[in-house]
């Protein structure tokens, strides 16, 4: 984990679902020697640390995987996962900032088992700045008094106590807000106001393009063009279109309709693609729907999808109307997920962190939220008009084709272009390293 002096930061995650990783991804720029450190996985981690974080990681996981069963999968969760962290009512306004139950259980897994002090010495030796993106390496960080300064990027649109510090009043620990709700809330616990930069989610800067959001306007022009056939949208608003996207809509498709379904790191609802795609298949074999399942680095989740695919008799559009999206490593996934995401044209997902790639221009079709933070995520979503609830996916082919032909699918992707931030990696950067960008100043929407 040594630097170079050119490296500007230590861009620290945790590899527990994909969020926190993603949003690590994105500022890979910033990282020393372009390297992310995984604070729960990394050459040289201690036994304990191990044992604490794959413990943390099995519970979790198949709390999620257990969510999608009726009556018992969601009671099951609620009571050991949910009800743990959730976000309480933000209003009226008051003060928050007694520390939560599960705040003392992670404080006492850094001050009493040791947690994440071997990493933190490791950092020491050549101190920079410390973005996280999981909440436990920067308390730790404050803990055992790292000499640096000590960032966290946050992953969602509303986050519980556990995020604050114990002290917050007097903790040094800064925030980077996906949005104003969590500038809001995160002064309801006690943080102070120069500690909290409203950036927006980082993402990847190959989506976005400069300042001028030049790639996102590309792709969103292109999008535009699947989503809106019969151009009652363009007919619509043609003027602003056009004056935003520098273009008309184009007369030849660049690609198929496609519509990718990311299950999530726990796999927890693959089953919801799987009905999707086979409501679609006629339209799938037609060449008129192209459908990407990302199992990510799930290998019983791909195979799951390989399976299903052959049991609808679609094995001859695999590579074609239908791709499976599957690397053995996270270091392969992030890249090619972030190049599908430049011929989605939609994007079906639970109300993950992947609710601010809406910001790019592209409309959310919502599955079931798990856990209370996806709650606040979807209503996100919702405020800025980004996407909507999945109806019954075995009946897709005719909800999604109305949305489609309609315009309603073309308007949610500009909605989310307008309203939703874009270039949170930039605003990130400059703080971090001082390099100016002339970039809009976000409002503070709650």
């Amino acid at each position: 984990m040594s630097a170079h002096h050119s490296t500007k930061a230590y861009v620290v995650a945790v590899d527990m679902g994909y969020g926190h990783e993603r949003a690590a991804y994105a500022l890979r720029h910033l990282a020393a020697n372009g390297e992310i450190v995984i604070a729960n996985n990394y050459k040289g981690i201690p036994k304990l640390d191990q044992l604490l974080w794959n413990q943390s990681r099995r519970f979790y996981e198949l709390v999620s995987r257990l969510q999608p069963v009726p009556v018992v999968g969601k009671a099951i969760f609620k009571a050991l996962a949910d009800n743990n962290q959730r976000i309480a009512p933000f209003y009226p306004r008051r003060d928050l900032s007694e520390p939560s139950t599960q705040l003392k259980q992670v404080m006492y897994g850094l001050e009493k088992r040791g947690l994440l002090r071997d990493l933190i010495e490791r950092l020491r030796a050549k101190p920079l700045p410390l973005v996280c993106t999981f909440f436990l390496p920067a308390f730790a960080a404050e803990l055992h008094d790292y000499p640096g300064e000590i960032y966290v990027v946050v992953c969602d649109a509303d986050i519980a106590r556990v995020w604050a510090p114990r002290d917050p009043k007097h903790s040094r620990i800064k925030y980077f807000a996906p949005n104003g709700r969590v500038v809001e809330r995160l002064k309801l616990y006690g943080v102070r106001e120069e500690n909290i930069f409203l950036t927006g989610f980082p993402m990847p800067k190959e989506l976005v393009g400069g300042e001028k959001a030049e790639i996102i306007k590309t792709d969103l022009l292109a999008r535009i063009c699947n989503l809106d056939p019969k151009r009652i949208f363009w007919s619509r608003y043609s003027k602003t279109l056009r004056a935003a996207l520098g273009g008309s809509c184009l007369l030849t498709r660049t690609h198929p309709l496609t519509l990718t379904f990311s299950v999530g790191g726990a796999g927890a609802q693959k089953r919801i693609a799987v009905e999707a795609l086979r409501a679609v298949r006629t339209l799938v074999r037609r060449g008129k729907m192209r459908v990407v399942l990302v199992a990510g680095t799930k290998k019983a989740a791909a195979n799951y999808f390989q399976e299903s695919v052959r049991e609808m008799g679609l094995n001859g559009e695999l590579g074609r109307g239908v791709h499976i999206l599957y690397t053995k490593t996270r270091r392969e996934y992030f890249p090619a997920f972030t190049k599908l995401l430049r011929e989605t044209d939609i994007l079906w997902t639970k109300p993950s962190e992947l609710s601010f790639y809406t910001g790019l221009g592209i409309p959310i079709i919502m599955a079931p939220p798990i856990g209370s933070q996806e709650d606040f995520n979807r209503i996100w979503i919702f405020n800025v008009g980004g996407g909507t609830d999945q109806l019954d996916p075995s009946h897709m082919e005719e909800w999604l084709m109305d949305w489609v032909n309609s315009g309603a699918l073309a308007r949610m992707a500009w909605n989310g272009f307008i309203e939703a931030p874009t270039h949170g990696a930039f605003r990130i950067e400059q703080i971090i390293t001082g390099r100016p960008y002339k970039l809009e100043t976000l409002p503070l929407i709650v």
